[in-house]
């Protein structure tokens, strides 16, 4: 299956995350989540019914340190300041076959890759060195 995945270049995870797509036989095609121009019409669609605490990064800078709380947002603000601000954005952002999805603990992925165990894939290794 062809998937375009939105990553941060050089994350360790979504390189992780993307090895396995890879090795399931899937085709990748890596982007990043920063130089993509997105608008509420692009962006929104990979949040589908999460909860809006789950749209967030909760490793990017601005959260870390207390200047964000993504609890003060609404859906439209949210997605405005992830469009700001791409850290802010919880990753990797994943299109394929017609769905939009947001993170790899995601149903959608877990079929994909036939995978059970999937937590050591969803906290960033470099959480503590300021990893976003």
């Amino acid at each position: 299956m062809n998937i375009t995945f939105y990553e941060k270049p050089g994350c360790i995870n979504n390189t992780r995350q993307r090895s396995i797509l890879d090795k399931k036989g899937h085709k990748i095609e890596a982007k990043s989540v920063f130089n993509e121009s997105w608008t509420r019409e692009t962006l929104r669609p990979y949040f589908g019914n999460l909860p809006l605490e789950k749209w967030f990064n909760m490793t990017a800078p601005g959260i870390k340190n207390g200047e964000i709380d993504p609890a003060n947002f609404t859906p439209n603000t949210a997605i405005d300041a992830m469009i700001e601000n791409p850290y802010l954005i919880r990753r990797p952002l994943m299109s394929f076959d017609g769905h939009r999805i947001c993170g790899f603990d995601h149903p959608k992925v877990k079929a994909l890759i036939d995978e059970a165990e999937i937590s050591s894939f969803l906290t960033c290794p470099q959480e503590n060195n300021k990893c976003s």
